[in-house]
């Protein structure tokens, strides 16, 4: 497996794959059909850092790394995570949350907060195994499930 950061080549991989996993209802607030231009501003937002998962030739998945919040604030990362269907179970999101946790220390920040993690969302418990706590829930966030709000100290 090898990570890298993304390149102009993997914008339309990750505009499909985000896609997909819209339609299936997985892991993000945003509707399904999303737009190019607002999967660019979201994903690609200014300040991020994004990198990509391969699979020998294959696009496995990515994540993005950016200040949650700004001014004094700004030393808290937000990160967004997704690992495409057929490749999952085979350590890909872990490889990418272990490797954003590294990127976002030696880009300065101090901890890192995800705001909106589905009730249902799998990789709960991989989060926590990596030592995130959830410090809050919202109650009927999305659909009428809870959305759970994870932190950790880096």
């Amino acid at each position: 497996m090898e990570l890298r950061y993304a390149t102009d080549k993997d914008r339309d991989p990750l505009f499909s794959a985000y896609s997909e996993i819209l339609r299936a209802g997985e892991g993000f607030p945003h509707r399904f059909p999303i737009g190019r231009a607002e999967f660019d501003h979201y994903w690609f937002a200014p300040g991020s850092s994004v990198v990509v998962a391969e699979v020998g030739s294959r696009f496995g998945g990515s994540y993005f790394i950016k200040p949650n919040f700004p001014g004094r604030a700004d030393h808290i990362a937000n990160a967004g995570y997704f690992v495409v269907s057929h490749m999952r179970g085979q350590g890909i999101g872990r490889a990418l949350v272990e490797h954003s946790l590294s990127q976002a220390r030696s880009l300065g920040f101090d901890a890192m907060m995800f705001n909106l993690v589905f009730e249902s969302n799998p990789a709960r418990s991989l989060y926590e195994r990596l030592g995130f706590s959830v410090i809050g829930r919202i109650p009927a966030a999305i659909d009428g499930q809870d959305a759970l709000i994870y932190w950790t100290r880096l």
